[in-house]
């Protein structure tokens, strides 16, 4: 075989291989994908970040996306007991640049970006899963079976580890750490006939937040919306029951649910998933690197999932596109690029802890948004993708997470219960749509 057939080899083809793949593609260089799975498949994650839509502009998909999905203006979230809410639109965010983003069927739209990739000169092998990997100095070899048992080696100068959740480079170097404090459980499904507010709010995703677990809901079509709750794992398990009637038991128990499904239909089975936090402590190697959800996947709550992918695999091609022009500076592109990405992760781990750890002070703070130094907007601008280099947003952001720590001590913003009440109903809501 001859040697350094590929440039780079990439294992996944989800948003972040998918990506990945493209932007090598279309810089010339020579790129295969490996893919377990045929798609269009199911998958979770289904909102998408303003900030990702940069990229969408170089992949050259945006045309694409925009007949094909919703577009999504921002989003409502809303106290478990209905006393109060807040509507956010990212064109309010600190020096907002984007207005919009995506909720988006994720069986198309990873199938979208995969066959994009083809188009734009990747090679991909769907249903063909990577059996053994051998690093040597200069090359990978890559053993690979495809579904009807047909067996071949590639070499590829370098690897590029999309796997997503099955972070396969993570495990063969037990590189992967779990975060024991954000184990959690999740149910879901997808409904028809959910009822929607007007006009661009019916493209806002819900999240509804009680005291030990919180809702989303997410428009995905003019009448399809996926639907689930989080909680700690230990609280499900705790309920004995299965999934399906698990799902239904906790919308029951939700008056801000149950309101808007009076006329649903499930009309997909009820999916779970749990103990989905984790992180690598390593992102690169000599020749690989880790990105996506390969790299790290730290909560479903403020739809960060894809926007990391996505930005990671941004970054995982410019990188190692600059690697193949010149492997002297290998190294220290791989050094950016792990501390570039594990940053970023940061920022969203911080808000993910605040988020649970501090779930009633972060809640009765973040529903009472006031102008005062443009705190508001700078939560908004982290909301919707922005990575929060800038001073202006850092500084701003502490101040918020002071405010939710002194929400502790002192009612800086009024108390919330965070207990359904059976008689809650939209009235009863007092939605604030001027920034966060």
């Amino acid at each position: 075989m001859k040697k350094d057939r590929y440039d780079v080899a990439i294992i996944g083809g989800g948003p972040a291989g998918s990506t990945a793949a493209t932007l090598l593609a279309k810089a010339g260089r020579h790129v295969i994908v490996f893919e377990r799975e045929k798609f269009p498949r199911f998958h979770i994650g289904e909102s998408l970040l303003p900030f990702s839509v940069q990229t969408f502009d170089r992949l050259g998909v945006r045309e694409k996306l925009d007949r094909t999905f919703l577009p999504k203006f921002g989003g409502e979230i809303m106290a478990a007991c209905g006393t109060k809410g807040v509507k956010f639109y990212f064109k309010d965010g600190f020096r907002s640049e984007r207005d919009r983003a995506y909720q988006v069927t994720r069986s198309d739209f990873d199938k979208l970006l995969l066959d994009h990739s083809r188009e734009n000169g990747a090679e991909v092998r769907e249903q063909t899963e990577v059996t053994k990997l051998d690093f040597a100095d200069d090359r990978v070899k890559i053993d690979v079976e495809s579904f009807d048992g047909a067996k071949s080696t590639i070499e590829a100068r370098y690897l590029l580890d999309c796997s997503g959740r099955q972070t396969l480079l993570g495990s063969l170097f037990n590189v992967k750490r779990t975060y024991d404090h954000l184990q959690k459980f999740s149910v879901f499904a997808h409904y028809e006939n959910i009822d929607r507010l007007p006009g661009r709010d019916a493209t806002l995703i819900r999240m509804v937040r009680g005291l030990d677990r919180w809702f989303w809901m997410i428009p995905l079509t003019e009448t399809r919306t996926s639907v689930g709750v989080v909680m700690d794992t230990a609280t499900f398990r705790a309920v004995k029951l299965s999934p399906q009637t698990a799902l239904e038991k906790f919308i029951d128990e939700q008056p801000l649910m149950k309101e808007r499904m009076k006329k649903a239909n499930r009309v997909s089975p009820v999916y779970s998933a749990g103990d989905f936090s984790y992180r690598n402590t390593r992102l690169a190697g000599e020749r690989w690197l880790l990105a996506g959800d390969a790299a790290g996947f730290i909560d479903p709550v403020f739809s960060s999932g894809v926007f990391l992918a996505i930005m990671s695999a941004e970054k995982a091609a410019d990188t190692l596109d600059a690697a193949l022009r010149d492997e002297s500076k290998r190294r220290r592109l791989f050094n950016k690029y792990s501390r570039s990405v594990n940053r970023i992760m940061d920022i969203y781990l911080t808000f993910v802890n605040s988020w649970y750890r501090r779930s009633k002070e972060f809640l009765e703070v973040f529903l009472n948004p006031a102008d005062t130094m443009q705190i508001a907007a700078a939560v908004n601008a982290v909301l919707a993708g922005n990575e929060g280099k800038s001073l202006a947003i850092k500084w701003r952001m502490w101040l918020f997470y002071f405010f939710v720590y002194m929400q502790r001590f002192f009612a800086l913003s009024p108390r919330l219960m965070l207990v359904p009440k059976q008689t809650a109903s939209p009235s009863s809501v007092d939605p604030v749509t001027a920034g966060v």
